[in-house]
Order: structure tokens, then C-alpha cells, then sequence
């Protein structure tokens, strides 16, 4: 299955200002299959290690940060003569080595010609813990679950997701109604590769769904085995409310769904450790909609998704049903697995993703994105009825840049565009 984070790793590569990579993003997202096929693709000869596996290279920076030595040790674990012009250096699961994530400063400083990435899926856990960030030393790059797109590729339709990146939309109406089926599975589906590879291969989604399960369990037990002892109920308590959360008119977080009288400061930190390993994605209010989008963020008041649509669904025990049901999995949870599908898309594009409401809350824009110097209100609705005052109003207060997301084909309105669901991929390439 082919990644489009393969063409910015070839752009790394070869820049002459690469600096060592670390590669972010959550378990199973497809982190050590991306540099594996980047490595084959684009070298001679890759070294990897998993520090995780090899219990004896964690102490390889222990004594000191001679890139020599380090270099040596690899070749005599790996039997790979090290070759800096043509040989990708991959440091998997790089935070559980003491002094790894540092070591990367010393990398760039003095040996800068190495082709080196690390990746992780607890880095943003280690960083907390206080581990020594190699700050203005690395490059970084996030990998979400596959897209839209990349499932469309993956699916044999490759006409069809370049037609949406062009925004072909006299082609695409054509196919709009096969396009909306397509959707309707990668949202049962969604974008875990090892889960997408299993339906592409048996067209089965009992077996979607069992696979969808066993990486829900295995998120569970990295609970136990990586989170602090105090908070890993509260974690599963945050982490099995979402679909509750998602499923209110009102998507804001509320703490009273976890338990009654619950605080903030009693559930910030587990909220904090799964965002942090990517498992969920936290989306803060904009008080107002103004340039830069950050300054005007309220940290205290958000909703929260899910890595993933898919496991979105499994957790909350969709049925498989709803596929065959005209557009019924589009409007689930008054429209939870469209803006989930939304907010998620827009993650991999690298846009800053807050949403707006007013002091009240009686009027809401589903998200505001920012993009460069270009912000964007977007309103998502699941199905074909898309009248909202709200948004309107919005459009006449502060007079941006309006999207809406439906079911709908695309349309061009006289202060707005309404563009199918599936055609979220292209956002940014007009």
C-alpha cells in the first residue's frame, strides 16, 4: 500500500538542509512499514533497529555520544558496512533507549552526513517525562492513519482519487454516488493500515471488525504498560467516553459524562497522555475567528476524536447494517463519524484545526483551519438537509473563507462552496 508521506521523505533526502528525522504518531499507524518501504525504495542498504527488541543496543548511548563508536556498534549488530551517502539509519521505538532522543543532537552536530530517522509512538509521552529534546536539531514529520485518498489508491481507484485532488468536480459528479458508497466503507473501515489491508484482501468485515477490536485491546493494555499507575483508570474512563462525548448535540468535552462531579484537574493529565501518543485528537475553542488562530485558542474549553474513524465505530459497537442503509452511517451519533472523519482528514494535512462557538454556545462552526495566512470555517452536515442559520450568521459577522462538507455534490454558492465528504482530500490543492 502505497503512503503519500513517502513523497516528503524523498523531499527530506534530499534536501540540503536535512536534519535527523523523528517520525511521530500513534501505534499502528504504519510508522516502521513507511521507513522500512522509504529505506528499500530510496537506498542502498537500510540499517534498522527496534530498541524496544534489541534489550542489549539500549546502552549504546550510555557511555558516550561518539558518533564513530555508535556508528561501529551498528555495523557489527546489523553486519551492514555503514556507507553515509546510501544507507538509511532507522532508530525504531527510539524513546525506550536511555539517552537515544539525545543522541540525535549530536548526529546533526557532527555527523550531519548520516541518514538517520528515529521513530516512536510514546515520543510525546517521553518528552514530558522531561527526556532531553534535541530542540532546533531534528526535523519532525506526523503520520496519521491512511486518508481517504490513500484508501481510494489502495482500493484500485487510482483515477478516482486523482480526479478529487484536482477537483475535477464535472468528473466527480459522475461517479458521486459510487464515491459516497466508497466513503461509507473506509468509515466502518477506516484508516489503520493493518485493517485496511485485511478488508482489501478478504472483503470481509467480520474480520474488519475482530482486527479493529484487537487494536482497541492492544491500546488498553499500553494503558497499563506505559501510563503511570495513578492515572490509568482515569485514562480508560476518558477513552471509553468519546463516543457518549461525540454523540451530543453539543460535542464539547464534558466531564460530568465521565462521573458525576468530575473536575478538570482530576482527568487533565490522562487527557493529556493520550493526546500526546496520538490517540486522540484535541480540537480547542476559538474565541475569535482572527489571524493567528492561536493566540485567540481557550485550552479549557475542546472536543476530542479518535485517532480513527474505524475504531471510532468498533468502540462504539456500530453494526455493519448501517453500510446498506442509504446514508445512515453519515448521520450516527447526530453526525459524530462525519465531523470524526473531517477533523481526521484535515490531521494529515498539517493545518492548524480549532472550531468556534459563541459566548453561549447557541451558534457553532465545526472547525476553523489555518493555512498560511488563510482561514477557512468549514461546517460539516451528515446528510442532504444543510440549512444553518449558525453558519450563515457566522459568514455575515466575520466574512471568511466557507466550506460545507455533505453528502451533497459539489456546489458553489453565493458566499459558500458545498463540497461532497469524500472530496476533503483536496482542500488545500485549489
Amino acid at each position: 500500500m502505497k503512503r503519500d508521506k513517502i513523497n516528503e521523505l524523498n523531499a527530506w533526502k534530499n534536501s540540503s538542509y536535512r536534519k535527523p528525522l523523528i517520525l511521530t504518531g500513534a501505534r499502528q499507524v504504519g510508522k516502521t512499514w513507511l521507513l522500512k518501504a522509504f529505506g528499500a525504495a530510496y537506498y542502498r542498504q537500510v540499517v534498522y533497529v527496534n530498541f524496544e527488541d534489541q534489550i542489549a543496543l539500549k546502552k549504546i548511548f550510555l557511555t558516550d555520544f561518539n558518533i564513530s563508536r555508535i556508528i561501529k556498534a551498528l555495523e557489527i549488530f546489523s553486519g551492514i558496512k555503514i556507507d553515509a551517502r546510501d544507507t538509511l539509519i532507522i532508530f525504531d521505538e527510539i524513546q525506550t533507549a536511555e539517552n537515544g532522543i539525545t543522541s540525535l543532537k549530536y548526529f546533526y552536530e557532527n555527523a550531519p552526513e548520516y541518514h538517520l530517522i528515529a521513530a516512536g509512538s510514546m515520543l510525546g509521552i517521553a518528552h514530558h517525562k522531561g527526556s532531553s529534546f534535541p530542540v532546533g536539531k531534528v526535523d519532525f514529520m506526523d503520520l496519521t492513519p491512511m486518508t481517504f485518498i490513500e484508501f481510494l489508491n489502495a482500493h484500485n481507484e487510482e483515477q478516482l482519487a486523482e480526479a478529487i485532488l484536482n477537483n475535477d468536480w464535472a468528473l466527480i459528479y459522475i461517479f458521486h454516488t459510487k464515491l459516497l458508497d466508497l466513503l461509507k466503507i473506509y468509515m466502518y473501515v477506516g484508516g489503520m493500515p493493518e485493517v485496511v489491508k485485511i478488508y482489501i484482501e478478504s472483503d470481509d468485515f467480520q474480520l474488519v471488525r475482530k482486527t479493529q477490536i484487537n487494536l482497541l485491546n492492544a491500546y488498553q493494555n499500553d494503558f497499563a504498560k506505559y501510563a503511570p499507575l495513578e492515572i490509568a483508570p482515569r485514562l480508560n474512563m476518558v477513552w471509553q467516553s468519546i463516543p457518549a462525548q461525540l454523540a451530543k448535540e453539543n460535542k464539547k468535552f464534558v466531564y460530568n459524562i465521565l462521573k458525576e462531579g468530575a473536575r478538570a484537574k482530576d482527568f487533565e493529565i490522562a487527557i493529556q497522555w493520550l493526546t500526546d501518543c496520538g490517540l486522540l485528537l484535541k480540537t480547542n475553542r476559538i474565541k475569535v475567528p482572527k489571524m493567528p488562530l492561536t493566540a485567540y485558542e481557550e485550552w479549557t474549553v475542546f472536543k476530542l476524536f479518535f485517532v480513527d474513524v474505524g475504531l471510532l465505530g468498533a468502540l462504539s459497537q456500530l453494526s455493519s447494517h448501517v453500510l446498506i442503509e442509504g446514508n445512515r452511517i453519515f448521520e450516527e451519533f447526530k453526525g459524530a463519524l462525519a465531523e470524526q472523519f473531517i477533523r481526521q482528514q484535515l490531521s494529515s494535512e498539517g493545518v492548524f484545526i480549532g472550531y468556534w462557538t459563541n459566548e453561549n454556545s447557541s451558534s457553532e462552526v465545526d472547525f476553523l483551519v489555518q493555512k498560511g495566512n488563510k482561514i477557512i470555517a468549514i461546517e460539516v452536515k451528515s446528510g442532504e438537509n444543510v440549512r444553518s442559520k449558525s453558519f450563515s450568521e457566522f459568514y455575515k459577522k466575520y466574512q471568511l473563507e466557507a466550506i460545507r462538507f455533505s453528502a451533497l455534490p459539489y456546489q458553489q454558492q453565493d458566499w459558500m462552496q458545498n463540497r461532497p465528504l469524500y472530496a476533503v482530500g483536496s482542500l488545500f490543492r485549489d
